[in-house]
């Protein structure tokens, strides 16, 4: 009986396929906004995920507020390594003025040790970075990025060469690349940045001291972020009297999880706009129902003279009102994967696509709607007395 209700529900349908594609129209417009807007949303939450990631997730910023007295030192860093709690690089950061020859400019001043490099995941493109002996010895030695090499140093052979950094002469032992994907290329792209030893820092500039205030930390290789944060916090509160507002650990994690709610809340504020559409269609399904039993009331009248049931009558209008609103998702979910095929070649980095989840709540949802609005037409046909059907339009 069901499939005999939906061959006839699927014949009325393509016997007026105009009056059928607009009753289908507003299902088509309210699943394409649902699944386009929801698409574009998780598409550019992965990116900027991975962006995210690819930028530093593999390393913990430590900044210590109050030291409790006893303050860090680099040999603490030293002994937080080698307890195998990860692999900790100190940072300075002041801002110097750097002279070579008649040349002249502001320079981003950076202190911090060998293990600097792989922390951050730097990457060098001539020469060396900074090594353990230079931070032992106090060299005068410092790392450069490419703009500084360009505006101060006159191109890129300039190793070896002498550059002065607050008032105090420096060699250049290295050039870093211009990485994208680099947070430190990031951070300072367009300026000019030196890297020197932290001990050197110490005598370059005043506002550096022996006392750490903020270091990197990355995880060991056998180790995932979660546990170094562990480790490295039960070391802090230990330190630091078991007060956890002595310091703050910060990773890429906590970034991820912020944007994890924010899209989350958006995709449903999103969802709940496009579900109107989707109700509004419905109403027009409703409608073209309403309609369809006004006119096949002769119809309905015939069957039921030859003993068609309430409920097959009722179940051959429910199901043509499925079906429309089934062909308008299908539709729909069509008009939106070609739509979202085409955005992606017209935006670089970023891959939209219909996830199966999305396409599973468009067609429950519009299969809801299809039953909701077209159980009062179904009714109203089953309810219509046969004699009174059968006399309609004399």
């Amino acid at each position: 009986m069901i499939w005999q209700s939906a061959k006839m529900a699927f014949k009325s349908v393509m016997g007026s396929k105009v009056r059928s594609f607009l009753t289908m129209l507003g299902i088509i417009i309210g699943v394409f906004a649902l699944v386009v807007l929801v698409s574009l949303v998780d598409g550019a939450t992965g990116y900027v995920t991975d962006t995210i990631s690819s930028l530093g997730s593999s390393y913990i910023t430590v900044s210590v507020l109050d030291d409790k007295g006893r303050p860090l030192h680099l040999e603490d860093l030293d002994e937080i390594m080698e307890s195998g709690i990860g692999l900790a690089a100190p940072m300075a950061q002041t801002s110097v003025t750097g002279k070579n020859g008649r040349e002249s400019g502001s320079v981003l001043l950076y202190g911090t040790t060998a293990a600097y490099q792989e922390v951050n995941s730097i990457n060098v493109s001539y020469g060396t970075f900074l090594r353990q002996t230079d931070v032992d010895h106090h060299n005068y030695v410092c790392v450069i990025n490419q703009t500084m090499a360009d505006e101060l140093m006159g191109g890129m052979d300039c190793l070896g060469q002498t550059v002065e950094l607050s008032g105090l002469r420096f060699t250049v032992i290295g050039i870093l690349s211009d990485d994208d994907e680099s947070l430190t290329s990031l951070l300072t792209a367009g300026m000019m940045a030196a890297y020197i030893p932290y001990t050197t820092a110490q005598r370059a500039a005043s506002t550096v001291s022996s006392t750490i205030d903020t270091f990197y930390l990355s995880p060991l290789s056998d180790s995932t972020v979660e546990e170094t944060n562990d480790r490295i916090k039960a070391y802090l509160l230990n330190r630091f009297s078991k007060d956890e507002d002595a310091f703050s650990l910060f990773d890429s994690s906590i970034i991820e999880d912020a944007m994890g709610e924010v899209t989350g809340m958006l995709e449903t504020l999103l969802g709940g706009i496009a579900a109107i559409s989707l109700i509004v269609g419905g109403i027009g399904i409703m409608n073209i129902m309403l309609v369809s039993v006004t006119e096949r009331t002769r119809e309905i009248g015939i069957r039921k003279a030859i003993g068609a049931s309430r409920s097959t009558i009722m179940l051959q209008f429910l199901i043509e009102a499925l079906v429309l609103s089934l062909m308008g998702c299908v539709l729909g979910l069509l008009l939106s994967a070609l739509t979202l095929a085409i955005i992606t070649q017209l935006v670089d980095n970023v891959t939209f696509h219909v996830s199966a989840g999305v396409a599973w709540v468009a067609i429950i949802f519009s299969l809801s709607i299809g039953l909701l609005f077209g159980l009062y037409p179904a009714n109203k046909a089953a309810k219509k007395p046969p004699i009174e059907a059968l006399r309609y339009g004399e």
